[in-house]
Protein backbone atom coordinates (compact mmCIF):
# COMPACT_ATOMS: atom_id res chain seq x y z
CA UNK A 1 0.00 0.00 0.00
CA UNK A 2 1.51 3.61 -0.46
CA UNK A 3 -0.94 6.18 0.42
CA UNK A 4 -3.85 3.80 1.23
CA UNK A 5 -3.49 2.89 -3.12
CA UNK A 6 -2.85 -0.22 -3.36
CA UNK A 7 -0.16 -1.57 -5.78
CA UNK A 8 0.15 -4.34 -8.18
CA UNK A 9 3.30 -6.29 -9.21
CA UNK A 10 4.55 -6.47 -12.35
CA UNK A 11 6.52 -9.58 -13.12
CA UNK A 12 10.53 -9.12 -12.10
CA UNK A 13 13.29 -9.45 -14.43
CA UNK A 14 16.60 -10.42 -13.19
CA UNK A 15 19.71 -10.99 -14.89
CA UNK A 16 23.66 -10.95 -14.38
CA UNK A 17 24.97 -7.60 -14.16
CA UNK A 18 27.83 -7.03 -16.61
CA UNK A 19 30.56 -3.74 -16.69
CA UNK A 20 30.31 -2.11 -19.84
CA UNK A 21 33.15 -0.05 -18.78
CA UNK A 22 35.85 -1.51 -17.48
CA UNK A 23 38.66 -0.08 -19.88
CA UNK A 24 37.16 3.34 -19.77
CA UNK A 25 38.30 6.94 -19.08
CA UNK A 26 36.21 6.66 -15.89
CA UNK A 27 38.77 4.74 -13.51
CA UNK A 28 35.36 4.28 -10.94
CA UNK A 29 34.47 1.40 -13.27
CA UNK A 30 38.29 -0.33 -12.84
CA UNK A 31 38.94 -2.52 -9.90
CA UNK A 32 42.13 -1.51 -8.55
CA UNK A 33 40.99 2.21 -8.79
CA UNK A 34 37.61 1.53 -7.59
CA UNK A 35 38.55 0.13 -4.07
CA UNK A 36 40.61 2.66 -2.99
CA UNK A 37 37.60 4.03 -3.29
CA UNK A 38 36.77 1.64 -0.50
CA UNK A 39 33.76 -0.15 -3.20
CA UNK A 40 34.68 -3.81 -3.49
CA UNK A 41 35.17 -3.61 -7.20
CA UNK A 42 34.50 -1.45 -10.49
CA UNK A 43 31.15 -0.03 -11.03
CA UNK A 44 28.94 -0.91 -13.10
CA UNK A 45 28.00 2.08 -14.97
CA UNK A 46 24.70 4.33 -13.96
CA UNK A 47 23.21 4.61 -17.64
CA UNK A 48 23.63 0.71 -17.81
CA UNK A 49 21.64 0.36 -13.96
CA UNK A 50 19.35 2.73 -15.52
CA UNK A 51 18.90 0.22 -19.20
CA UNK A 52 17.71 -2.69 -16.42
CA UNK A 53 14.91 -0.88 -14.91
CA UNK A 54 13.57 0.65 -18.36
CA UNK A 55 13.14 -3.69 -19.09
CA UNK A 56 9.26 -3.61 -17.23
CA UNK A 57 8.30 -0.01 -18.26
CA UNK A 58 8.93 -0.66 -22.15
CA UNK A 59 7.48 -4.16 -21.59
CA UNK A 60 4.40 -2.68 -20.05
CA UNK A 61 4.22 0.72 -21.96
CA UNK A 62 6.35 0.05 -25.11
CA UNK A 63 6.31 2.19 -27.89
CA UNK A 64 3.97 4.64 -25.87
CA UNK A 65 6.60 5.48 -23.05
CA UNK A 66 9.88 5.58 -25.74
CA UNK A 67 7.88 7.95 -27.77
CA UNK A 68 6.10 10.23 -24.57
CA UNK A 69 7.20 8.63 -21.37
CA UNK A 70 9.71 9.83 -18.28
CA UNK A 71 11.66 7.92 -15.29
CA UNK A 72 13.22 10.02 -12.66
CA UNK A 73 16.26 7.44 -11.42
CA UNK A 74 18.46 7.75 -8.60
CA UNK A 75 21.44 6.07 -8.19
CA UNK A 76 22.13 4.76 -4.49
CA UNK A 77 24.38 1.60 -3.94
CA UNK A 78 27.10 0.12 -6.56
CA UNK A 79 26.40 -2.92 -9.08
CA UNK A 80 29.25 -5.24 -9.62
CA UNK A 81 30.01 -7.26 -12.46
CA UNK A 82 28.85 -10.78 -12.22
CA UNK A 83 26.45 -9.62 -9.67
CA UNK A 84 22.32 -11.11 -9.67
CA UNK A 85 20.51 -8.04 -10.17
CA UNK A 86 16.53 -7.85 -9.37
CA UNK A 87 14.35 -5.53 -10.90
CA UNK A 88 10.87 -4.96 -9.41
CA UNK A 89 7.65 -2.81 -10.79
CA UNK A 90 4.73 -1.83 -9.79
CA UNK A 91 2.49 0.62 -10.28
CA UNK A 92 -1.14 1.63 -8.80
CA UNK A 93 -4.43 -0.12 -9.39
CA UNK A 94 -6.52 2.41 -11.29
CA UNK A 95 -3.95 4.67 -11.88
CA UNK A 96 -1.83 2.58 -13.70
CA UNK A 97 0.24 5.66 -15.68
CA UNK A 98 2.67 5.23 -12.74
CA UNK A 99 5.52 2.59 -12.18
CA UNK A 100 7.97 2.62 -9.66
CA UNK A 101 10.82 0.35 -9.74
CA UNK A 102 13.78 -0.81 -7.87
CA UNK A 103 16.94 -2.63 -8.56
CA UNK A 104 18.50 -4.97 -5.87
CA UNK A 105 21.96 -6.72 -5.77
CA UNK A 106 23.65 -8.64 -3.23
CA UNK A 107 20.85 -7.89 -0.54
CA UNK A 108 20.67 -4.05 -1.57
CA UNK A 109 18.86 -1.37 -3.00
CA UNK A 110 20.94 -0.28 -5.58
CA UNK A 111 18.55 1.76 -7.16
CA UNK A 112 15.03 3.51 -7.29
CA UNK A 113 12.56 5.47 -10.30
CA UNK A 114 9.55 6.12 -11.19
CA UNK A 115 8.22 6.09 -14.83
CA UNK A 116 5.38 7.44 -15.81
CA UNK A 117 3.06 7.35 -19.03
CA UNK A 118 1.83 10.80 -19.51
CA UNK A 119 -2.21 11.55 -20.74
CA UNK A 120 -1.13 14.08 -23.01
CA UNK A 121 1.99 14.92 -25.39
CA UNK A 122 4.67 16.01 -23.57
CA UNK A 123 6.13 19.79 -24.10
CA UNK A 124 8.72 20.02 -26.73
CA UNK A 125 12.36 22.43 -25.82
CA UNK A 126 12.38 25.18 -26.71
CA UNK A 127 16.00 24.70 -28.84
CA UNK A 128 16.74 28.03 -28.69
CA UNK A 129 18.17 27.32 -25.32
CA UNK A 130 20.37 24.76 -26.46
CA UNK A 131 22.28 26.22 -29.64
CA UNK A 132 24.59 24.19 -31.44
CA UNK A 133 28.31 24.65 -29.91
CA UNK A 134 31.41 23.52 -30.73
CA UNK A 135 33.66 21.16 -28.31
CA UNK A 136 36.49 22.67 -26.91
CA UNK A 137 39.56 21.47 -28.89
CA UNK A 138 41.55 20.41 -25.47
CA UNK A 139 39.41 19.56 -22.05
CA UNK A 140 39.95 21.79 -19.54
CA UNK A 141 40.00 19.43 -16.44
CA UNK A 142 36.60 19.53 -14.41
CA UNK A 143 36.01 22.17 -11.95
CA UNK A 144 33.62 25.39 -10.81
CA UNK A 145 35.28 27.41 -13.42
CA UNK A 146 34.98 25.03 -16.55
CA UNK A 147 31.50 23.84 -15.26
CA UNK A 148 30.29 28.00 -14.27
CA UNK A 149 26.21 27.86 -14.05
CA UNK A 150 24.50 28.64 -17.49
CA UNK A 151 27.51 27.57 -19.19
CA UNK A 152 26.39 26.11 -22.46
CA UNK A 153 28.50 22.68 -23.74
CA UNK A 154 29.83 21.78 -26.36
CA UNK A 155 27.64 19.40 -28.73
CA UNK A 156 28.97 15.85 -29.31
CA UNK A 157 26.90 13.39 -32.26
CA UNK A 158 27.33 10.32 -33.13
CA UNK A 159 25.65 7.60 -35.29
CA UNK A 160 24.17 4.75 -33.46
CA UNK A 161 25.91 1.97 -35.89
CA UNK A 162 24.02 -1.67 -36.05
CA UNK A 163 27.06 -3.26 -34.46
CA UNK A 164 26.43 -0.42 -31.73
CA UNK A 165 23.11 -0.94 -30.76
CA UNK A 166 22.94 -4.70 -30.97
CA UNK A 167 26.26 -5.11 -28.60
CA UNK A 168 24.73 -2.95 -26.51
CA UNK A 169 21.55 -5.16 -26.07
CA UNK A 170 23.57 -8.18 -25.24
CA UNK A 171 25.62 -6.42 -23.03
CA UNK A 172 23.02 -5.20 -20.82
CA UNK A 173 20.92 -8.67 -21.30
CA UNK A 174 17.82 -6.78 -22.65
CA UNK A 175 15.60 -9.70 -23.64
CA UNK A 176 12.38 -7.68 -24.97
CA UNK A 177 12.24 -8.36 -28.60
CA UNK A 178 10.60 -5.05 -29.47
CA UNK A 179 14.68 -3.60 -29.78
CA UNK A 180 15.27 -5.88 -32.64
CA UNK A 181 12.15 -6.59 -34.26
CA UNK A 182 11.63 -3.30 -34.67
CA UNK A 183 15.23 -2.03 -34.98
CA UNK A 184 15.23 0.51 -32.19
CA UNK A 185 18.00 2.28 -30.00
CA UNK A 186 17.85 1.56 -26.54
CA UNK A 187 16.84 3.93 -23.93
CA UNK A 188 20.42 3.29 -22.16
CA UNK A 189 21.88 4.30 -25.29
CA UNK A 190 20.27 7.55 -25.21
CA UNK A 191 21.31 8.24 -21.62
CA UNK A 192 24.73 7.56 -22.30
CA UNK A 193 24.73 10.78 -24.44
CA UNK A 194 23.99 12.48 -21.20
CA UNK A 195 27.34 10.82 -19.68
CA UNK A 196 28.85 12.49 -23.32
CA UNK A 197 27.41 16.12 -22.38
CA UNK A 198 29.65 15.79 -19.69
CA UNK A 199 32.84 13.83 -20.54
CA UNK A 200 33.74 15.20 -24.00
CA UNK A 201 33.93 18.40 -22.44
CA UNK A 202 36.21 18.69 -19.56
CA UNK A 203 39.08 16.09 -18.45
CA UNK A 204 37.56 13.90 -15.35
CA UNK A 205 39.03 11.64 -12.81
CA UNK A 206 37.06 8.75 -11.07
CA UNK A 207 33.92 10.25 -11.60
CA UNK A 208 29.91 9.10 -10.86
CA UNK A 209 26.85 9.49 -12.34
CA UNK A 210 24.17 9.88 -9.22
CA UNK A 211 20.63 10.45 -11.13
CA UNK A 212 18.82 11.56 -14.14
CA UNK A 213 15.68 12.23 -14.80
CA UNK A 214 14.33 11.69 -18.85
CA UNK A 215 11.95 13.17 -20.69
CA UNK A 216 11.17 10.92 -23.57
CA UNK A 217 10.41 12.86 -26.88
CA UNK A 218 10.44 10.37 -29.96
CA UNK A 219 12.21 6.78 -30.39
CA UNK A 220 15.19 6.37 -32.48
CA UNK A 221 16.24 4.22 -35.25
CA UNK A 222 19.31 1.54 -35.24
CA UNK A 223 21.56 4.14 -37.86
CA UNK A 224 20.36 7.42 -37.16
CA UNK A 225 22.81 10.01 -35.53
CA UNK A 226 22.12 11.35 -32.53
CA UNK A 227 23.44 14.19 -30.53
CA UNK A 228 23.51 16.33 -27.33
CA UNK A 229 23.45 19.91 -26.30
CA UNK A 230 23.39 20.76 -22.96
CA UNK A 231 23.97 23.18 -20.37
CA UNK A 232 25.21 23.40 -16.52
CA UNK A 233 22.39 24.67 -13.98
CA UNK A 234 23.84 23.55 -10.70
CA UNK A 235 27.95 23.24 -9.65
CA UNK A 236 28.04 22.57 -5.74
CA UNK A 237 29.70 20.77 -2.94
CA UNK A 238 27.97 18.60 -0.64
CA UNK A 239 29.46 16.21 1.98
CA UNK A 240 33.43 17.12 0.07
CA UNK A 241 31.47 15.69 -3.58
CA UNK A 242 31.84 18.18 -6.15
CA UNK A 243 28.43 17.39 -7.99
CA UNK A 244 27.58 18.83 -11.46
CA UNK A 245 24.15 19.19 -12.67
CA UNK A 246 23.41 19.41 -16.43
CA UNK A 247 20.08 20.35 -18.58
CA UNK A 248 20.26 18.51 -22.08
CA UNK A 249 18.92 17.64 -25.28
CA UNK A 250 19.63 14.32 -27.26
CA UNK A 251 18.49 15.09 -30.90
CA UNK A 252 18.01 12.98 -34.12
CA UNK A 253 19.69 14.96 -36.83
CA UNK A 254 19.24 18.74 -36.53
CA UNK A 255 15.45 19.42 -35.24
CA UNK A 256 14.01 16.06 -33.94
CA UNK A 257 13.95 15.80 -30.09
CA UNK A 258 14.53 12.22 -28.60
CA UNK A 259 14.83 12.97 -25.02
CA UNK A 260 15.54 15.76 -22.33
CA UNK A 261 17.88 14.69 -19.56
CA UNK A 262 18.46 16.71 -16.28
CA UNK A 263 21.62 14.49 -15.37
CA UNK A 264 23.69 14.71 -11.93
CA UNK A 265 26.85 13.46 -11.53
CA UNK A 266 29.59 13.99 -9.01
CA UNK A 267 32.31 14.69 -11.24
CA UNK A 268 35.01 14.97 -8.02
CA UNK A 269 34.46 12.49 -5.57
CA UNK A 270 35.69 13.53 -1.71
CA UNK A 271 38.45 10.92 -1.52
CA UNK A 272 40.19 12.36 -4.75
CA UNK A 273 40.47 15.52 -2.82
CA UNK A 274 41.99 13.94 0.17
CA UNK A 275 44.44 13.10 -1.46
CA UNK A 276 45.62 16.28 -2.87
Amino acid sequence: MINGIAMKTITDHQLEAYNTSKDSDNKIHDDAIAKKFGFAGGLVPGVDVYAYLTNPVVKTWGHDWLNGGSCDCRLIKPVYDGATVTVKAEFMEGIQRSMKISVESMGQLCAEATANLPSKEPKQPNLDRFLKTPLPKERPPASSESLPVGALLGSYSMPVSSQFASEYLENVRETLPIYRNKNLVHPGIILRFGNWALNQNVLLGPWIHVASNIQNLSEVKVGEELSVRSLVINNYERKGHKFVELDAVVLAGDDRFVARIEHRAIYQPRQVLETH
